[in-house]
């Protein structure tokens, strides 16, 4: 497998490991992103214990406003923060 691949399964590997804990196995609930983000993107956003803070980010990924996060919202997160970082480790 190559190395984008197994970038792909991984990030599709992340989603379903937290997706489905309170519900439908194939989205995201607040409280499914929030260990998502703790656990998996916690170093780059820091970690997340302000509830505020939470509540922003999933409305700000719930594109659709339908009160979940699916695999296309999640995905858009991940690429967002791919390229912020692709820039940050350009510049130098």
């Amino acid at each position: 497998m190559s190395q984008v691949q197994q970038g792909m399964a991984l990030l599709i590997s992340a989603f379903h490991k937290y997706s489905g804990k309170e519900g439908d196995k194939t989205t995201l609930s607040k409280g499914e992103l929030k260990d998502l983000l703790n656990a998996e993107l916690g170093e780059i956003m820091g970690k997340n214990t302000d509830q505020a803070k939470v509540d922003k980010i999933f409305k700000d990924l719930d594109a659709n406003s339908d009160g979940i996060v699916d695999f296309q919202e999640y995905v858009t997160l991940v690429a967002c923060l791919t390229m912020m970082c692709n820039e940050f480790f350009t510049k130098k």
